[in-house]
């Protein structure tokens, strides 16, 4: 048997109660919110949608998995150890929320907004994060390994220590991260955009980097064995630490005057032609025009 419970009011009134049953106790903020609440039999799955806004809410250590957030405002809200493995996170704003030590594994995070949200320690783990939002995040040691993460946005991010091994990271923004002693083995970072990042100590052995762009960008130390590097732009790039780089990966790749490479080995100048560029998001079809209305003319004969 199914017993569904809907609530819409204000959290801080009536929502504990009935939050309880659900495996969420207790809600910090006094904001609004639409919380759905799905209690089935034992052997079925316990269901939880959230949406409408509650910022600042402390949800640390709850048990949230499988819960839906469909284009929910949960901005400063702290979810330190939360368990949210195959929960949907689609379309919402968690910005500057904290997920230190959460368990997000297998998740769906597609479109959300996790800008200068904290994900210390994270276990993200074939997480679908397609199009997310990361830029300026804290991702310190997060375990992001098999995640999908194309055309996702990590601009300015901390990728310290982070494990992105076999990761999808086709066209993602990895402008101005710092990436120390992160692992990129055997990701696609196929047209991905590193420019200004610091990748000192990474390890991108077996990673695809066509047409990446790496421009200005620091790799001391870091491990390049077996990577490819067709068509990458390192102009201005700092390699010249770098370990595993031999003179066939650079002469796929093209650079300039400022960049530096391992002693003895040389690099082509970069033009336009057979750049990768990544994708564009497709542009909806216009909407057919509506026929113009039939008019009926009625004619009468003059005697």
């Amino acid at each position: 048997m199914k017993q569904t419970v809907t609530l819409s009011r204000r959290l801080s009134a009536a929502l504990p109660a009935l939050a309880l049953a659900a495996g969420l106790s207790a809600f910090a903020a006094p904001a609004s919110a639409e919380v759905s609440f799905s209690i089935q039999d034992r052997d079925v799955t316990r269901m939880v949608s959230l949406g409408g806004s509650c910022n600042r809410c402390e949800l640390s250590g709850r048990n949230l998995a499988g819960a839906t957030f469909t284009g929910a405002s949960f901005m400063s809200a702290t979810l330190v150890g939360a368990d949210l493995r195959g929960a949907e996170l689609v379309g919402s704003n968690f910005s500057s929320s904290d997920f230190s030590r959460a368990d997000m594994r297998g998740a769906e995070i597609q479109g959300s907004n996790f800008s200068s949200a904290v994900f210390r320690d994270v276990r993200m783990s074939g997480t679908e994060a397609q199009g997310a939002n990361f830029s300026r995040a804290d991702l310190s040691r997060a375990d992001l390994s098999g995640a999908e993460l194309v055309g996702a946005n990590m601009n300015a991010a901390v990728l310290a220590n982070a494990n992105l091994s076999g990761a999808e990271l086709f066209g993602t923004t990895l402008a101005n991260v710092s990436a120390r002693g992160a692992s990129f083995s055997n990701a696609e970072l196929n047209a991905a955009n590193m420019t200004g990042g610091d990748f000192s100590d990474a390890n991108f052995s077996g990673a695809e980097l066509d047409g990446a762009r790496l421009s200005r960008a620091s790799f001391g130390r870091a491990n390049f064995s077996g990577a490819s590097m067709r068509r990458a732009d390192i102009r201005g790039a700092d390699l010249s630490g770098a370990r595993g780089l031999n003179q066939e990966q650079v002469s796929e790749a093209c650079g300039d005057g400022t960049t530096s490479l391992p002693r003895g080995l040389t690099v082509r100048s970069c033009t336009s032609r057979g750049m990768i560029v990544a994708p564009r998001a497709p542009v909806p079809p216009v909407p057919p025009v509506p026929p113009a209305p039939r008019r009926n003319f009625a004619s009468a004969d003059r005697h």
